[in-house]
């Protein structure tokens, strides 16, 4: 271990440097998702100052050795416990920014960010689950905009593609219309997305939390969010019914994304006068929208019995998640449809669409690792915000950018 490695003493850990030494964090790096996320950090080519860190040293140290074997920046490795409140502190008082990929992040992520807000370092996390981030909202959110921290739940799959990709979409057409007229233009999207993927065990312990709390949290968080109940703007998300359309049937699709992208247009005038936001998941066949609305209504009803949830959670447990062979075939694609209304008759559309590969882990790594690295390095780029913040609220332009230069770019298609 080098010489920033936290040491254990007994019950009790001894971090040898406070000091504000490192860019990122990524704690929870030995978990499936977090290891890919390390790799990741590690090979990007910025010059970055950063650690590992978990509760186990000899996972943290072959993760370390992984990280130079592949020929990557190599991290220290620092010891934490999430049941150790004083090791979390003493991780966020050196960084610049903690990236937490502990989850379930109902029962592992509020510790860390209570350390970030008190350490005086930025957060970010893979969190998919509506009762956490309404949580932090309601209990971190006045703390972290005093001190003036950017608290950024959200920032893999769930929920950075359709975030980022209405924010991008909603500017082409600012661009084009100017500030004024989309500040009073109603405003309706679309997202939809088609993916082949499979989920690790970690994920699926955090969707059986989440989908636990769903109804009562599926609008906490936009209620919670700051300067909500003195807006004059109307923001409503629009839950549909099953239906045909071009390329096969599209599926209302019960995840945090619809949440996060309300929080984002309360905060950006050029969403218009009137948003409307509809989520969806496309897919080709009658008997697989069949499938597939049974399947996501069996673990929704499932997860709100203790009895059933229990045998649910045994389907996989945290640390599983598909190799590199089986990730190699796996794909997504998100199209983000929007239109601006100006009067009765003046009309606009604009259709994106954002392609990539394993959504679920390793585009998910890519896409926290540069939320990361967006918040250490781009701070003068970055919008004017604190607080508990969606992914377009704390990093806009900045990054859309870092996406674009990783290989995740946003094209304009057709309407």
């Amino acid at each position: 271990m080098s010489a920033a490695c936290a040491m254990v003493q007994g019950d009790s850990f001894r971090i040898i440097s406070r000091m504000r030494r490192y860019d990122v964090i990524v704690h929870g790096a030995t978990g499936f998702t977090g290891r890919l996320i390390a790799l990741y950090l590690s090979r990007q080519g910025q010059a970055l100052r950063w650690a590992i860190s978990g509760r186990r040293s000899d996972a943290l140290t072959r993760l370390q050795a992984e990280c130079e074997h592949a020929g990557g920046q190599i991290p220290d490795v620092l010891l934490a416990d999430n049941q150790l409140p004083e090791t979390l502190l003493a991780l966020a008082q050196q960084t610049r920014v903690l990236l937490s990929a502990v989850g379930p992040y109902a029962l592992h992520g509020e510790p860390v960010v209570a350390a970030c807000i008190a350490g005086g370092a930025d957060y970010v996390d893979l969190a998919g689950e509506p009762g956490f981030v309404s949580d932090l909202l309601a209990r971190h959110g006045a703390g972290a905009q005093r001190a003036g921290r950017r608290i950024v739940p959200c920032c893999g799959f769930d929920s950075v593609p359709h975030d980022m990709g209405v924010y991008f979409t909603l500017r082409l057409l600012q661009d084009r219309l100017g500030s004024e007229r989309m500040a009073k233009a109603k405003v309706a999207v679309v997202g939809r997305i088609q993916a082949r993927g499979q989920i690790s065990g970690g994920t699926w312990q955090s969707a059986l939390h989440a989908f636990s709390r769903a109804a009562a949290a599926a609008s906490e968080a936009v209620e919670a969010a700051p300067g909500k109940r003195k807006s004059r703007r109307k923001i409503e998300l629009v839950s549909q019914r099953p239906q045909r359309v071009e390329g096969g049937w599209a599926l209302p699709l019960p995840t945090i994304d619809p949440q996060v992208i309300a929080r984002s247009a309360q905060s950006y005038g050029f969403y218009g006068r009137e948003f409307s936001y509809s989520h969806q998941l496309l897919v080709r066949s009658a008997p697989k929208a069949l499938m597939a609305a049974a399947g996501l209504g069996g673990v929704w009803l499932g997860s709100r019995l203790e009895s059933t949830r229990q045998l649910l959670s045994q389907w996989k447990r945290s640390g599983e998640g598909p190799n590199v062979r089986e990730r190699q075939h796996h794909w997504f694609r998100v199209e983000i449809s929007a239109s601006a209304r100006l009067g009765m008759r003046e009309q606009h559309h604009v259709r994106t669409v954002l392609c990539g590969g394993d959504p679920g882990y390793d585009e998910t790594a890519r896409m926290i690792g540069e939320s990361a690295l967006c918040l250490a390095f781009d701070g003068e780029h970055l919008p004017a915000a604190s607080g508990v913040l969606t992914p377009a609220q704390a990093m806009g332009d900045a990054l859309l950018d870092r996406l674009r230069g990783s290989g995740l770019a946003y094209r304009e298609e057709a309407p």
